[in-house]
């Protein structure tokens, strides 16, 4: 059910704050040290001052070195950040290399110089197993995909890059890698904090991934190679790209010199976001929002759901579900005799998992379809359910579904219509659960009255969490509840 998924970062540093969205999903943050290099992850150019070669059996990293030399002929030996101790011999950084190259730009086509950065080791460049399972031409090496980043040239900086860039590929590998979701274009990563580390008013705190204008795919024999490009956006950008859809914001971006021009350059100085020096576009958005809906089918999120009725008591004040549990168990015989045909209904929406025996694995098990006759309890982290007006309007009202995610565990919540294919959930059964999956089915008349009760959510910073929302006549509830508890 889930096509793009927000992608969130948790790492372990000392000034990244990075949502766990998707984005993405949301919300559990770690600090993350992207500043600078680690102790096993240094600047150096090409050792003993020879041209950056790989050896013969390197059949990918020849690939990637080709690709580079492409554009830089004249660049043969760039600068590097590199892995001291291999990923593959116990070392924590993914990244073999991060060639830094220097681009003087074309002033004409509006593109300053700046510093181009390259990663190495997202795909595959050795080919005998030792990081990634060997495939052949015809699919992706690797992750099937090399970061790129373009960083705009200071005053001072004619041959000197920062290496802040070089360690934010790698944190963003490191997600890549322990969790395995890759990343597209048109992604995007909520990052909470300068991108750089700095301690200024920087407005550049979130990322777009975007296809290298520079870099085109590749093929090679140990798989195809793409290159994304990470790009540096605001706030409001990066909001207006979950609205919509981050492609279509990076076009803009494109045509306007001064937010990243046509190669998408980041200015760690701009102060202003793209909303702010083209106030046209925000039309343009509104337009397109109406015309396209919203390309985010899901996030990642701080989500829990139980399966309880939906009372007064339930919309008086939030309180966690354990704390429910007695009051949910005691009921739970007379919600039984109220609804006879439960049981019925059951049977024929699923088949009974037998209980395991105290030990044994449930891995593997076949989930069992329930119809929720007593209602439903959704809780969600902040960041999470302000997305809710987003989804009502640029998903369900384009009959498109959208899943929230449990950062942990299983749990997942599917918001859908009826025209949604291949749906669990009906008309007939709006609330529906395959084990920790819960679907739930809006009609128009809910859709419209859920988009009412939750525009609150459009302003979350005004909202007291946690607060929660009850809809008596569908039995649900939803409470929302801080980022951080």
């Amino acid at each position: 059910m889930i096509s793009q998924v927000l992608k969130l970062i948790k790492l372990n540093s000392k000034m990244q704050k990075a949502q766990v969205h998707v984005s993405s999903v949301s919300n559990t943050c770690a600090p993350g040290n992207v500043t600078g290099a680690s102790n096993n992850f240094v600047p150096e150019s090409a050792i003993d001052g020879q041209q950056f070669m790989p050896s013969s059996s390197a059949l990918g990293l020849e690939i990637l070195y080709e690709s580079c030399k492409q554009v830089y002929p004249h660049q043969p030996n760039p600068l590097q950040v590199t892995a001291f101790i291999k990923y593959w011999l116990g070392g924590p950084d993914p990244l073999d290399y991060i060639s830094m190259y220097d681009h003087p730009g074309i002033p004409e086509l509006h593109i300053p110089p700046h510093w181009h950065y390259i990663s190495f080791g997202l795909t595959d460049l050795h080919g005998d197993g030792r990081v990634h399972e060997p495939s052949g031409p015809e699919f992706p090496s690797g992750f099937g995909f090399e970061l790129t980043f373009r960083l705009a040239k200071k005053s001072g900086e004619a041959t000197s890059p920062p290496t802040w860039p070089a360690a934010l590929l790698q944190a963003l590998a490191k997600y890549v890698f322990h969790t395995g979701n890759s990343f597209f274009a048109g992604d995007h990563v909520s990052w909470h904090c300068p991108l750089d580390g700095s301690d200024f008013e920087c407005r550049l705190q979130h990322m777009l991934l975007a296809e290298d204008l520079l870099l085109p795919p590749v093929q090679g024999p140990l798989g195809t190679v793409k290159f994304l490009q990470v790009v540096a956006v605001t706030e409001e950008e990066l909001q207006v790209s979950q609205h919509w859809n981050g492609t279509s914001v990076l076009e803009l971006l494109r045509r306007v010199p001064s937010a990243g021009g046509p190669w998408l350059v980041a200015d760690m100085q701009r102060q202003l976001s793209l909303f702010e020096l083209q106030p046209s576009f925000r039309r343009e958005v509104e337009h397109g929002i109406d015309r396209d809906g919203c390309s985010l089918s899901g996030v990642s999120a701080r989500c829990h759901w139980e399966e309880r009725r939906v009372t007064s008591k339930t919309g008086s004040a939030w309180r966690s579900p354990e704390e429910e549990e007695e009051d949910d168990d005691s009921s739970s015989q007379e919600d039984e005799e109220d609804e006879p045909e439960a049981a019925a209904g059951k049977a024929t929406l699923g088949r009974h998992r037998p209980t395991p025996a105290d030990g044994e694995s449930t891995s593997g098990e076949i989930w069992p379809i329930r119809r929720l006759y007593k209602g439903v309890h959704l809780t969600l982290n902040l960041e999470a359910a302000s997305l809710l007006p987003v989804v009502l309007r640029g998903r369900l009202r384009h009959d498109r579904h959208f899943t929230f995610k449990a950062v942990a565990g299983e749990t997942a919540v599917t918001l859908l219509t009826g025209r949604v294919g291949g749906a669990l959930a009906s008309p007939s059964a709006p609330l529906v659960a395959k084990g920790p999956w819960l679907q739930i089915l809006v009609d128009s008349e809910w859709l419209a009255k859920l988009e009412s009760d939750l525009a609150c959510l459009q302003q979350p910073e005004g909202l007291v969490v946690p607060k929660t929302f009850c809809w008596f006549d569908r039995q649900m509830a939803l409470t929302v509840v801080p980022d951080e508890l």
